[in-house]
């Protein structure tokens, strides 16, 4: 694993992650849950642009989520013994279908936590309850599927704007960046079914549109959770708290800073909309 490319471009992709087996075995489930709303396999007629399937639970996805070449990368970024066990992959898929349309695309970081008031999504500097975001693909992902687009780098310039926000964050739908953010260099998720991304918390990404492929475009992008987050003081050995705290020396806040309290909200930058993989 290129633990340097990761804190450089924020993601690195684990080619054959999830077995043949297990693949197929999580495309069927898939296909199951698509038939109870009208999604026939054989019938492109009844193939809407974009469904979203939130209760597979465990079985395969759970083997998925726990593959020996995953669970190894996990402890690699984020540190043996300080993750939660990904079982939940099957909560979080992702279909698009061949179409021109865009469907629920746009840049983005993931949120962590609820906020205030359960309010949806919040993050922090510490990353806190999110230690990655991983991309399972199911189906092989062309660059003609829509496949996700990372910008590479991106994870490096949010954490001068979260910092203001201290202990208590902010939405992740805030005005929290540059636009040079989105004049990075692109990386796309495209590989062969089996095959992971597993991505910096702070990573703006986006769906893409149209897919033009001639097959579903099938993926999860869980979690993979970390309790407490991380420590942006230097003394956090993971790449994903080193990663941060090179995006923090980068932006020249002095440390004293990191933790104060937002004097009022911070909104330069772009939108980061809501958009899924």
């Amino acid at each position: 694993m290129d633990v340097d490319r990761f804190i450089r471009d924020g993601y690195v992709a684990i080619r054959g992650a999830v077995d043949a087996e297990t693949v197929v075995a999580c495309q069927e489930l898939i296909w199951a849950s698509m038939a109870t709303r009208g999604v026939r396999r054989d019938d492109r007629a009844t193939w809407p642009p974009l469904i979203e399937i939130d209760d597979l639970g465990a079985g395969p996805f759970a083997a998925a989520g726990m593959s020996p070449a995953l669970t190894a990368a996990y402890d690699g970024l984020i540190g043996r013994g300080r993750w939660t066990p990904l079982t939940d992959v099957g909560n979080a898929v992702v279909v698009r279908f061949p179409s021109e349309d865009r469907a629920n695309a746009g840049y983005h970081i993931e949120g962590s936590y609820l906020g205030p008031a359960g309010q949806r999504w919040w993050v922090d500097i510490r990353s806190r309850a999110r230690g990655l975001l991983a991309l399972f693909l199911f189906t092989d992902v062309g660059r003609g599927d829509a496949p996700t687009r990372l910008m590479c780098g991106s994870h490096l310039a949010v954490p001068e704007f979260l910092a203001p926000y201290g202990e208590e964050g902010t939405c992740s739908d805030a005005e929290f960046w540059r636009p040079s953010a989105l004049c990075l260099p692109v990386a796309h998720a495209t590989g062969s079914a089996g095959d992971v991304f597993l991505c910096h918390p702070f990573i703006v990404h986006t769906a893409t549109w149209p897919h033009r492929g001639t097959a579903p475009r099938m993926i999860a992008q869980p979690a993979v959770h970390v309790a407490d987050g991380f420590a942006v003081d230097g003394t956090d050995p993971s790449p994903v708290a080193q990663a941060i705290v090179a995006g923090l020396a980068r932006s020249g806040l002095p440390r004293v800073t990191w933790w104060a309290p937002a004097a009022g909200r911070v909104t330069r930058g772009v939108m980061a909309g809501c958009g899924c993989g």
